[in-house]
């Protein structure tokens, strides 16, 4: 149940005085029973509901089709509709509820799929609403009960047996315009960033495949370049092969985690004695890179910053080197050319897959003279920069709608 401490929220829009009302979820919404009888809509038309991107196609956002053998039991989910998914995810163990803002399609039994009462509610604002996990599982906790294999045990009625705090449908409408506004800059700002993505990857192809070639100070072409293997310009380590023990404060622990997301932040602490150990046998240090081998293979990360640390032996650690500037090293290993290199050599039948440390340095790679191997890098870097600088933005815009989202429903 949503309990707070007054009917009215922290923040709202001035033009609007009067209380909250104390609501059951069935005056806004009601259950859809509408199924695939006819075959109207395939298995291609089948939805998922992500917690990242809402209801969309399943084998866009998947790859394939889940569906069983037939789909003719399968509801039917409208624009405008919203689903409530029984099925558990990290951050919301009861499931999830979204709104369709997409192409209609079916989705399974598994699925609760709801009609919104247009006289008293907008499903914009419902989503909103739900957007916050803690909103979506302070709901549906004292609701929902789990089987033995983890699965929810509620019927689709009873999902609308509790009671929120909400403002007349004027106001919903304001206040979803509103976040709608947010998500469609941040959708801006991901196109833009996919997009650059893609400008990237096509300059590092043409770059890597000569295609595109840079000219010395007196505007000469540079040398050949050579292929050589990276063991021959470069010494690989792997961290450490016991799980240490893990401590509230500390010295930084690395793992997968923190390279594939680009964070170093928020880490995993071992202990002085533990660090000094690894720090006799190998050392982290500013210019060197750090590579996943184990699981997530082929991701780096180059250590632009002042690092006191240990890592895990799911990483690799590639040792900065007067034979190459590792900062073109760090753009060549997200090339093509270098996770071909990784693929031919990756274990792919191990759970998880792995690439052995060896095998990393018997990778190829394409050695410029050092002042266009630097050119390349501050071209490539160049882009990143600008990739970073939206990701930020999202963060922010993300972090901004969360914080209204949270004093305006006061939990």
């Amino acid at each position: 149940m949503d309990k707070r401490d007054n009917k009215t929220p922290r923040i709202r829009f001035p033009e609007f005085k009067e209380d909250w009302e104390h609501k059951k979820l069935s005056d806004l919404l009601q259950v859809s029973k509408k199924k695939n009888k006819d075959l109207k809509y395939s298995k291609e038309e089948v939805l998922s509901v992500s917690g990242e991107s809402g209801i969309v196609n399943q084998i866009e956002h998947m790859g394939r089709s889940y569906a069983g053998a037939s789909v003719h039991n399968y509801g039917v989910v409208e624009v405008g509709d919203i689903v409530y998914t029984k099925s558990p995810l990290k951050s919301n163990p009861y499931g999830i509820i979204k709104l369709n803002k997409g192409l209609p399609g079916i989705v399974s039994t598994l699925y609760a799929i709801y009609k919104v009462k247009e006289d008293s509610a907008d499903g914009e604002f419902i989503e909103h609403y739900f957007s916050l996990n803690a909103n979506t599982n302070r709901y549906l906790r004292p609701l929902v009960r789990k089987g033995a294999k983890n699965d929810m045990k509620i019927n689709n009625e009873y999902v609308l047996h509790d009671r929120v705090f909400f403002p007349k449908k004027a106001e919903q409408k304001r206040i979803a315009e509103f976040f709608s506004k947010l998500d469609f800059s941040m959708k801006l700002l991901k196109k833009k960033q996919r997009l650059l993505k893609q400008y990237k990857q096509s300059v590092m192809q043409k770059v890597f495949s000569c295609e595109i070639r840079f000219k010395n100070n007196v505007n000469e072409d540079f040398s050949k370049w050579e292929r050589t293997k990276l063991k021959n310009v470069v010494k690989i380590y792997d961290g450490t092969h016991q799980t240490p023990t893990y401590l509230e404060k500390g010295i930084p622990f690395y793992s997968v985690e923190h390279v594939t997301a680009n964070n170093f932040t928020k880490t995993k602490f071992v202990s002085r004695e533990v660090f000094e150990k690894e720090n006799k046998r190998v050392r982290l240090e500013e210019g060197d890179i750090l590579m996943t081998r184990i699981g997530d293979i082929g991701t780096s990360r180059l250590i632009d910053w002042d690092v006191k640390a240990s890592f895990y032996v799911s990483l690799a650690l590639i040792k900065q080197s007067k034979d190459i500037n590792t900062k073109y090293l760090n753009q060549f290993i997200s090339s093509n050319n270098f996770q071909s290199e990784l693929w031919k050599r990756t274990i792919h039948v191990a759970f998880p897959q792995k690439i052995n440390l060896g095998e990393i340095g018997e990778c190829y790679i394409l050695l410029p003279e050092p002042k266009e191997q630097e050119r390349i890098a501050d071209l490539l870097s160049e882009l990143d920069k600008k990739n970073d600088s939206i990701v930020n933005r999202i963060y922010k815009i993300k972090a901004y709608k969360k914080s209204l989202l949270q004093q305006m429903f006061c939990y």
